[in-house]
């Protein structure tokens, strides 16, 4: 039978706990989440400053719906490309100190358009082994050699370089890893690839938003010019609260995105009215209190985790993984939270490595020290009553 392997494959990945099936969410708002007439505290949104549900934000995309309309009608190089579009990508160059910018529909897009336009000829990768699957993804597409360095190691990193003859190396790390939460060594990676004579990629996506005086960042945070870091990749979906994702870099990379990224030519783009939006998102993030008020959350989780001697990694993100090590405990801790009001997903292979299955809290500004109480203490039972996990 044609395709028989759909369903073998379907009921192997049942058999080993992995089986995943969409959630679909009836409303959320301020922190508070709705599932099937149920109400739970949401700890499993990257909306890390509440910002999606911002009035400001609303009114702003309400106002480019009025001027822009509901989409952008055409792909960036016809008609798609908007003085909203021009504006958001001008705000986001300055902030970062880079020639140009450009946007693209999603995170996942944009990653790939970088490996495949890039690499359509051949050249080598060097990607964190805990890279984003849309890097991976994008760089295996591509013509390029894909090697993987230990995560965070830039001395395997420096081996692998030391034996590339390439003359097109791209190095490609993230500012914060999502699902671990931990950040790589910004200075030496740096240095690495300066030494080596490779450009730097950052995924800036967990970070941009969060991080950086401004929270413009890992380029803010670490004071990264575009010599030292040529292509610098965020997104909106996330800190941000809107949608879409963005490339900065010199005027030359961006040039030739616009004329050999297949992900950015062939793909309408994404409605003014939503640049209208980021903008203004962009606003609250750089002159808002946000920020403080999601650090204070995080600071106050680890202090209490730690007190009930439940183990972290190593984290200073809002990104707090918890090792349950085994699909099935996962999903049945994260079971058990939700029957005490606390929405916390559980992460299973092949989205984290085999043995490596975890909860993954994440927090917002929009928690209270009573929402962080609340899952400590939940946490706590939940560990008690299994005998063992969560620690």
């Amino acid at each position: 039978m044609a395709f028989e392997f759909i369903t073998t494959q379907l009921s192997e990945r049942q058999r080993d706990g992995y089986y995943r099936q969409r959630t679909c969410v009836d409303y959320e708002r301020d922190g508070i989440i709705a599932i099937n007439g149920q109400h739970y505290l949401n700890f499993g949104s990257n909306d890390y400053l509440g910002l999606r549900h911002d009035q400001g934000v609303l009114q702003a995309w309400v106002e480019g719906l009025a001027q822009f309309g509901a989409g952008s009608g055409a792909s960036p190089l016809v008609t798609g490309y908007s003085v909203a579009h021009r504006e958001l990508e001008a705000y986001l160059a300055e902030g970062l100190g880079r020639d140009a910018v450009l946007l693209f529909n999603s995170g996942f897009a944009a990653n790939q358009a970088v490996c495949q336009a890039l690499f359509a000829n051949a050249g080598e990768i060097f990607a964190d082994k805990l890279m984003h699957a849309s890097f991976i993804e994008g760089a295996t597409a591509s013509k390029a050699s894909l090697k993987r360095f230990a995560h965070n190691n830039t001395g395997h990193l420096s081996n692998l370089l030391s034996g590339s003859v390439s003359d097109r190396r791209l190095v490609a790390s993230e500012g914060v890893f999502s699902m671990d939460g931990d950040s790589p060594d910004i200075a030496t990676l740096v240095n690495t690839a300066n030494q080596h004579d490779c450009w730097l990629m950052l995924d800036d996506a967990h970070a941009f938003g969060v991080t950086g005086q401004h929270g413009l960042g890992s380029v803010e945070h670490f004071g990264l010019s575009q010599n030292d870091c040529q292509i610098v990749m965020g997104t909106f979906g996330k800190a941000l609260g809107t949608a879409g994702a963005f490339i900065a870099g010199s005027h030359a990379l961006i040039d030739y995105l616009v004329n050999y990224a297949r992900h950015y030519i062939y793909s309408t783009a994404f409605p003014p009215a939503q640049a209208v939006a980021t903008i203004y998102a962009l606003n609250c993030v750089t002159t808002g209190g946000q920020r403080a008020l999601l650090h204070n959350n995080i600071n106050y989780f680890k202090t209490r985790a730690e007190s009930e001697g439940l183990a972290l990694l190593p984290s200073d993100s809002a990104i707090q993984p918890v090792i349950i090590g085994e699909p099935g405990r996962a999903l049945m801790f994260s079971e058990q939270l939700a029957r005490r009001g606390l929405w916390v997903p559980a992460m299973r292979h092949p989205t984290v490595p085999k043995g490596t299955d975890r909860l993954r809290v994440t927090l917002s500004a929009v928690h209270t020290a009573k929402d962080i109480d609340a899952l400590i203490d939940a946490m706590v039972l939940v560990r008690e009553e299994s005998g063992r996990g969560i620690d």
